[in-house]
């Protein structure tokens, strides 16, 4: 188990602008950032940063000289990672969209993914505002099955997927799923972080689908890290 309180915040940019309705930096940004740190970069890798959010991981890439393209379905995260790749002094590109779309006909080195992964009552991810972040069908999946399945797409030979999520979307599941689309797959990295004001709301729902036990209070975080062979 990787304690919270080791986690790489330094990794991270400092005084990052975050815009109303924006993902703010959490322990789930902080645990992909270390996992990141462990990867080679240099001025010949090419990164995708799927979800960016506010163009945190991004940036941190770019800092290696890396050439790095961020994508994500809000437009405001759009605005503010251009704003913070800006303020950094960093170079980005930061397009708008499903990251599928956007990034068709393209290979990376590596992948970042922060994706949606909370679940939630509503039989569909939400098209608009704020819980477009986190809700991410019933059982949490709603992105991290796409990505299982676009990653052989989005990889050359030797390309790295790290993708951060829930232990209550299921582990297993997404290795299982990589390792059938063609590459190796292993949990690389967990954290366990008190429950946030999102999950507290859903106790009752989250126990009724056996994602939760009655008293708990945390929630426990992994790293997926997968290679195309």
């Amino acid at each position: 188990m990787v304690p919270s309180t080791a986690l790489a915040l330094g990794a991270l940019p400092a005084r990052l602008i975050v815009l109303p309705g924006v993902y703010r930096p959490q322990t789930d940004t902080w645990l992909l950032a270390q996992a990141l740190s462990h990867e080679e970069m240099g001025a010949a890798t090419d990164v995708l940063d799927i979800g960016t959010g506010t163009g945190a991981l991004a940036l941190s890439a770019a800092r290696t000289g890396a050439h790095v393209a961020a994508v994500d379905v809000s437009w405001r995260a759009v605005v503010t990672a251009r704003l913070n790749s800006f303020r950094q002094r960093l170079p980005l590109r930061v397009m708008h969209g499903d990251f599928a779309n956007r990034t068709r006909g393209r290979r990376f080195d590596i992948v970042l993914a922060n994706p949606p992964y909370v679940p939630s009552a509503r039989p569909r991810p939400p098209t608009r505002g704020v819980a477009r972040a986190w809700d991410a069908g019933p059982d949490g999946r709603a992105v991290v099955d796409r990505l299982c399945v676009q990653a052989p797409a989005l990889l050359r030979p030797g390309g790295v997927l790290l993708m951060v999520h829930s232990a209550m979307c299921g582990p297993e599941s997404t290795t299982d799923r990589l390792k059938a689309a063609g590459l190796t797959a292993q949990v690389t990295a967990r954290a366990v972080v008190p429950w946030g004001p999102v999950l507290r709301a859903r106790r009752t729902w989250l126990q009724s689908r056996g994602l939760a036990d009655d008293g708990d209070e945390h929630e426990e975080l992994v790293i997926i890290r997968a290679e195309l062979l």
